[in-house]
C-alpha cells in the first residue's frame, strides 16, 4: 500500500454534513466525501456550520489541533442578523460572558461578504426589512456552539457560520465537499 502524502486532510464541510463517518439515521457524513482509511476528525463543526475541517491519521497531531490547551487560532466568517456596531465588536473581542463562563479574548471585526462565496443549500432565510452583515471572528477555544452563543450574547444572532482557517491551514479555493492533502507546519 502506498502511504499518503500527508498526515493531514483539509476538507470544506458542506452545510448539513455530520463530522463523523457513520450515522444510523442516514444523514450525510464524512464517508459521503472522504474515502481514506484511518483518518479522524481533529476538532468538530456542527451540522449546520460549514467550512474547514481537518482530519489526521496522527493521534498526537489530532490532540494538538483539537485541544484548547494549545490555543490554536480558528477563524470564522459569520453572517449575522443586523449590523453590529463598534460596541458589539469590542465586546466580542474582549470576551463574552456565556452560561458556562467567560470566553477568552478574541479578534473581531466587520468584513464584507466573502468574495466567491458559494451558495448555501438551503439558503439562509431572507427578510426584506432586516439587514445582514458579516463578522471576521478568530477564537483560541472551541466550546460547543461558541460562535453562535457569542454573537447572540451581543445581540446579533448567527445566520451562517463558515470556518475559514485553523492555525496555518485555510480553505483557500477548496469548494464545498472537496478535500486536499495538507502540509502543515505542525507535522
Amino acid at each position: 500500500m502506498i502511504s499518503p502524502p500527508s498526515k493531514l486532510i483539509a476538507f470544506n464541510k458542506p452545510y448539513g454534513v455530520l463530522c463523523q463517518f457513520t450515522d444510523e439515521e442516514g444523514r450525510a457524513t464524512l464517508a459521503d466525501y472522504i474515502d481514506v482509511p484511518d483518518y479522524y476528525v481533529a476538532g468538530r463543526l456542527d451540522r449546520d456550520s460549514e467550512g474547514l475541517l481537518l482530519l489526521t491519521s496522527d493521534g498526537k497531531l489530532q490532540q494538538r489541533i483539537a485541544d484548547p490547551r494549545f490555543k490554536e487560532w480558528k477563524t470564522y466568517w459569520v453572517q449575522v442578523e443586523g449590523v453590529p456596531d463598534d460596541k458589539a465588536l469590542r465586546r466580542l473581542a474582549a470576551g463574552v460572558e456565556l452560561n458556562d463562563g467567560p470566553t477568552l479574548p478574541a479578534r473581531a471585526q466587520f468584513m464584507e461578504e466573502p468574495a466567491h462565496l458559494w451558495p448555501r443549500d438551503p439558503p439562509v432565510r431572507y427578510r426584506a426589512h432586516i439587514p445582514t452583515s458579516w463578522i471576521h471572528l478568530s477564537l483560541r477555544e472551541g466550546r460547543n456552539r461558541q460562535v453562535r452563543r457569542m454573537t447572540a450574547a451581543v445581540g446579533y444572532p448567527t445566520l451562517r457560520l463558515i470556518r475559514h482557517s485553523v492555525g496555518d491551514v485555510a480553505l483557500d479555493a477548496l469548494a464545498p465537499g472537496q478535500w486536499r492533502w495538507q502540509i502543515s507546519q505542525r507535522e
